[in-house]
């Protein structure tokens, strides 16, 4: 979906050339497990990792980076998925008051020159009562010893730098503080383990990390303590994510369009239809653009309609696939076909944190 920007820094042209002429033909690769590290640089150097940052608050504006990681999933959710991690590493970053990081490490990250991923997928569900914090860590002299392991962290090899959050002691106190940093996947202490057989995500380069007494020093800290840090970044963390949703939903809406010549006359039986999914989607994007040029806004109201709109991404894609496969009958349904592959896909959109039972939790657990 080519989604109109008013201001537009990334090279479109060359997001969609990449897209394309590179990424496309590389799909049934990833799925089996490839990682598209050369993609994933390409569009760094388009820009698509660039936009969202290095700006003051009132003019940031996240939604360039959510037009670039649609457009990449309207073919591969893997790499729309990747790009929203090398996103979110960025956008931590930046966000903070570290200049340490946003003079060295920042501008290569947003330039692709350096891959990383969250590292939050168990601190989100952590302050969500879902699961424990699975890092834990003492002061040391100029840093943080942390140990623990975190199960999935995606876009990341020994090369790659992601952010983590940890629990630390406070003196005098029973309740830990949180702490935000960026670990580097090469230090010592820091093993990363390839141990996850995915149905169609085998090329998102999605790791276990293992701590060991890994030393995390001062200058990779984001955030001590990091609860007003969280709430700041949640917002363009969480909203990024819909550039997957509207990616997956605008190639349903291409499978199905595709075959209304040939199946049209029985398709129409159907309870949905193109134009039905085209109109939510309109809709969907245009709040989702709203959204997008406040995304440091820390009310609970703003926060409560970015949940609603990737909850909403989320169901709309698995709708959206549901009924392209539907659409597209029997040669959807064979081992190549594009429609169940972008089935398979749309679940990924709907599972990842925060996957779809936990945002109607938070919803629920938010103060109006």
């Amino acid at each position: 979906m080519n989604i109109a920007l008013p201001i537009d820094p990334v090279d479109t042209a060359e997001v969609d050339r990449i897209t394309t002429q590179t990424l496309a033909p590389m799909v049934r690769e990833i799925d089996a497990g490839a990682y598209p590290e050369a993609v994933m640089r390409a569009f760094g150097g388009a820009g698509a990792y660039g936009s969202h940052v290095d700006a003051p608050d009132d003019s940031i504006d996240v939604m360039r980076a959510i037009a670039a990681m649609s457009r990449a999933g309207e073919v591969c959710t893997s790499t729309a998925f990747c790009m929203w991690c090398q996103d979110a590493l960025a956008w931590y970053i930046y966000s903070s008051d570290n200049e340490h990081l946003k003079t060295t490490l920042g501008p290569r990250v947003a330039s692709g020159e350096v891959l990383g991923g969250t590292g939050l997928s168990n601190p989100m569900k952590a302050v969500n009562g879902i699961e424990p914090m699975r890092l834990r860590a003492q002061r040391v002299p100029g840093g943080y010893r942390v140990k623990g392991v975190l199960p999935w962290v995606s876009n990341v090899t020994e090369d790659s730098y992601f952010g983590i959050i940890f629990d630390a002691p406070v003196e005098g106190s029973e309740t830990p503080k949180k702490v935000m940093a960026v670990a580097f996947g090469g230090w010592d202490g820091v093993k990363l383990v390839l141990d996850h057989d995915f149905v169609a995500m085998g090329g998102t380069a999605t790791c276990q990390v293992q701590f060991r007494d890994a030393f995390i020093p001062d200058d990779h800290i984001l955030a001590d303590p990091a609860e007003a840090f969280i709430k700041r970044i949640r917002g363009g963390f969480v909203l990024m994510q819909c550039g997957m949703a509207s990616g997956m939903v605008q190639s349903c809406i291409d499978l199905m369009d595709q075959v209304q010549t040939p199946l049209g006359h029985v398709n129409r039986y159907l309870e949905k239809q193109p134009d039905d999914f085209r109109t939510e989607l309109a809709a969907l994007v245009a709040e989702i653009t709203e959204l997008a040029r406040t995304p440091y806004d820390p009310s609970n109201a703003y926060f409560r309609r970015v949940l609603t709109a990737r909850l909403k991404g989320g169901e709309m894609a698995v709708e959206a696939a549901h009924y392209a496969m539907l659409h597209c009958g029997a040669r959807g349904y064979v081992s190549q076909g594009a429609a169940q592959r972008r089935l398979r896909e749309a679940y990924f959109v709907a599972i990842v944190t925060p996957a779809t039972k936990q945002l109607r939790k938070m919803l629920a657990d938010l103060p109006a």
